[in-house]
């Protein structure tokens, strides 16, 4: 019987064997200024960027701040044109806005905006008008509306709501995905017209479980990734939440690399005490899938603060960057657009950009 389950296991992850190897380094470039903002308009920490067909970018940020120091409403949308030139603002003053996490594009184009602060997920049509709304923020009026808690063992989830959501992605047949979140770790499912169908994952580390779903997409088959930041590896589910494979990655790093910001982690000692592994190397914080014909994964961590190209079985394709303040060095990238195998846009929390970078692989 353990023979068979070994068996098992490794045809379940077989996909970690490949994070194993080393990767090649990809040379890249930075394309200086790819938005151009209006006078007296700023980026806050850039958590969200997505690209249209038109390759229009939208950019959202915790910036047009407003309120007081703690619990300010910190999330802006705004759209560029392929040039970067400023076309408008979307959603401004919008209920839902409290603190920005991602933004994404529909084969549609229409806007997703997801608002961890709010609990709401938003779609916009391309006009820039609300036409979704999933979840519900807390009521001004309620005596115990403040900061969500982080109970243990967690509070039951429940059907319509989200604790901290944090991305959302569509399958081929176009039900809608969302990553829910820092507290309730699973993955909510609902129909193209907004129907709520079912929830996967929970909290936890085990095979299936969830440890901060970060950030989450579908192939073409209608596969969904899902960057489980806080268990260190991207898990692999069909639309009907079945795990597939799960993906680790461990490539080699210079020992002396520092991280943006903070100390150094040490991987080992964090996952000893059972602790989130958020800044361990490896950790996603991001998954973004190309468009056909070759299809490839993109995804980040904070330390050493790379950009990893992966095939969708999980071997390791190449690397690039590293964490620092110039261009071609990354502040904890937060979220990335690939509207092509060689052209990424990537927002960055720390250092409050968004990088255009052309890849020579």
């Amino acid at each position: 019987m353990n023979q068979r389950l070994l068996v098992a296991a490794s045809l379940l992850f077989g996909a970690c064997a490949y994070a194993q190897q080393p990767a090649p380094v990809i040379r890249f470039d930075s394309v200086p200024d790819p938005v151009k903002l209006p006078k007296d308009m700023h980026l806050g920490e850039v958590t969200g960027v997505a690209v249209n067909s038109k390759g229009h970018v939208f950019v959202f940020s915790r910036g047009g701040t407003s309120g007081p120091a703690y619990a300010a409403a910190a999330a802006q949308l705004l759209e560029f044109d392929k040039d970067g030139k400023f076309i408008r603002e979307i959603g401004k003053n919008l209920y839902a806005w409290s603190f920005a996490h991602t933004v994404r594009v529909d084969a549609q184009d229409n806007i997703w905006a997801t608002d961890k602060g709010s609990d709401i997920v938003v779609k916009f049509n391309p006009q820039g008008r609300v036409v979704m709304v999933f979840g519900r923020k807390q009521e001004a009026s309620d005596e115990e509306t403040g900061p969500v808690k982080h109970p243990k063992p967690p509070l039951p989830p429940e059907i319509g709501r989200f604790r901290q959501v944090t991305d959302v992605t569509w399958d081929p047949a176009g039900n809608t995905y969302i990553s829910d979140g820092y507290i309730n770790s699973r993955v909510a499912k609902a129909d193209k017209n907004g129907k709520w169908l079912k929830s996967f994952g929970e909290p936890g580390n085990k095979p299936g479980q969830l440890n901060t779903p970060h950030s989450i997409a579908a192939d073409a088959q209608g596969n969904i990734y899902v960057a489980d930041r806080g268990n260190r590896r991207i898990q692999v589910f069909d639309g009907e939440g079945k795990l597939l494979r799960e993906i680790r990655i461990d490539v080699p790093f210079d020992p002396a690399a520092l991280p943006a910001i903070g100390a150094v982690p040490d991987a080992a000692k964090l996952e000893a005490a059972g602790s989130l592994l958020t800044q361990a190397p490896g950790a996603p914080w991001t998954v973004c899938i190309t468009p056909g014909p070759n299809h490839v994964l993109y995804t980040s961590d904070a330390y050493p603060g790379r950009i990893y190209k992966l095939s969708l079985d999980g071997k390791v394709l190449g690397v690039l960057g590293e964490s620092g303040k110039q261009l071609k060095q990354f502040g904890w990238i937060h979220e990335i657009a690939c509207p092509s195998e060689n052209v990424l846009y990537v927002a960055e929390l720390l250092n409050w950009r968004v990088q255009k970078l052309i890849l020579h692989p």
